[in-house]
């Protein structure tokens, strides 16, 4: 058994103050950045923009999906990182705010929203779906949903610390069971909207799934790094067990494994069927620099993370695991980068700064949020039925 500190709570470290102060000075540095873009290309800034909130969003969703994964299961892994998923679940408040600037200038971004598009046959024939005011009511109605949802979970989940109700456990199930489809249908729709819609003439049936399996990966990813930082500090330096940790490995071997085939899936469907409006896609992808790029996530989206996290011992070395999530983050980048860039540009490789400066932006204010979340709870839902079984793993 685990040696657990005689605490009744787990509060937050002080160190948490740090961060979000870190966080915030990051985020001024990458809006400060962003607005001398913005007046100097905004349409660069609009496609920079939505893609590093289209990371930062992957996250948020990713926690929030694995959130209702572990309320499903009732697994102790889940248990003690709930607080994290939570406090990351939350922020999609926040999320939908910055949602606003892409809303005002959609044209700048997706093809379909400039004026003339309708004269394209194949745009015309998508626009009862493809318009502004339906496209901002379905983002409106995304975000309603999600809340809900986020709402119900963290509400029984803060009621349960403050009663030990042992029936609120079931309860959250009953919330996370139709919202685990709930997620995957909705979470598809927009995908098509804010991701695959930037090319209206290309369509894939398993771009969403591809698509939200990103964001799981990212989400887990993310967590372990808490994880990390959190097991450094008073009160959980001797919570968290080698065995957590060789969990949390499992499954984020697990999820890199769906990624990959969905996405190797995706590609040999299209590639097989060898039509000109669906291969064009991945020929824009395979010229140039792209194909490098292609080829890296292929290394280091899937290869390097599998082949590592076979290793036990790796899995059950905080560090070790620390840095395959870190190199996950760095390429759930890439990829959603990989997936919108190559349509901004028409397959020409150009990266730009203020890709740079918008990530930051959006994430040291997301990280800052994040922090602000975290801090409101207990680090562990000592209430839970569960607890000490979790404690024991």
């Amino acid at each position: 058994m685990t040696d657990i500190p005689a605490v009744s709570t787990y509060s937050p470290p002080a160190d948490l103050d740090r961060l979000r102060r870190n966080a915030l000075l990051l985020a001024a540095i990458g809006f400060a950045v962003s607005v001398v873009g913005a007046v100097v290309d905004f349409e660069q800034f609009s496609r920079s923009y939505l893609v590093a909130w289209l990371y930062w969003l992957g996250i948020a969703m990713g926690c929030f999906g694995i959130l209702m994964l572990h309320h499903l299961t009732r697994g102790g892994w889940g248990l003690m990182i709930r607080r994290v998923l939570e406090a990351a679940s939350r922020t999609l408040l926040l999320l939908a705010l910055l949602f606003v600037p892409i809303a005002l200038r959609l044209a700048d971004v997706f093809v379909w929203a400039r004026p003339g598009a309708g004269e394209d046959p194949l745009i015309a024939h998508k626009s009862w779906f493809l318009n502004q005011p339906f496209f901002i009511l379905r983002a409106v109605g995304y975000f309603a949903v999600w809340g809900v949802l986020v709402f119900a979970l963290t509400r029984l989940s803060l009621r349960q610390d403050r009663t030990g109700d042992p029936r609120l456990f079931r309860r959250m199930q009953s919330v996370a069971a139709p919202g685990m489809g709930i997620f995957a249908l909705v979470g598809s729709l927009a995908a098509i909207d804010w991701m695959m819609s930037l090319d209206p003439h290309w369509y894939s049936s398993l771009f969403p799934i591809y698509f939200i399996g990103g964001q799981i990966v990212a989400g887990m990813a993310f967590t372990i790094v808490m994880v990390r930082y959190l097991s450094d500090r008073p009160p959980l330096e001797s919570v968290f067990s080698a065995q957590h940790f060789h969990d949390y490995g499992n499954l984020l071997m697990a999820f890199v494994l769906l990624w990959s085939y969905f996405a190797l899936s995706q590609f040999l469907i299209i590639w097989s069927g060898n039509l000109a409006e669906e291969t064009v896609w991945y020929l824009e992808r395979q010229q140039g620099m792209w194909k490098w790029v292609s080829f890296s996530l292929a290394t280091f989206h899937f290869s390097v993370p599998f082949f590592m996290l076979l290793s036990r011992r790796l899995k059950r070395n905080i560090g070790s695991l620390v840095r395959v999530a870190f190199l996950l983050l760095v390429m759930r980048f890439i990829d959603l980068y990989w997936l919108a860039a190559p349509t901004f540009e028409h397959g020409h490789f150009s990266p730009h700064w203020l890709d740079l400066a918008t990530l930051l932006a959006v994430g040291g204010l997301w990280v800052a949020i994040f922090v602000q979340e975290l801090k409101k709870r207990s680090l562990l839902p000592i209430q839970d039925p569960y607890f000490e079984e979790a404690l024991d793993a």
